[in-house]
């Protein structure tokens, strides 16, 4: 989730060095909720001592 996160805040970076705003702030909403998702996610499987399967 991490990845995908990453992914969109390049793309929103890429897109606003371009000019195109409205795709920059869409990619931008989408790459802060990922990441809020995965610190979540991550701060949970630190609380209940889980392990990646991967």
């Amino acid at each position: 989730m991490l990845s995908w996160a990453i992914t969109f805040l390049v793309v929103a970076i890429i897109a606003g060095v371009l000019g195109l705003s409205g795709v920059a702030g869409t990619a931008t909403n989408i790459a802060y909720v990922l990441f809020v998702i995965f610190v979540i996610l991550a701060l949970v499987g630190f609380l209940t001592g889980r392990k990646p399967t991967a």
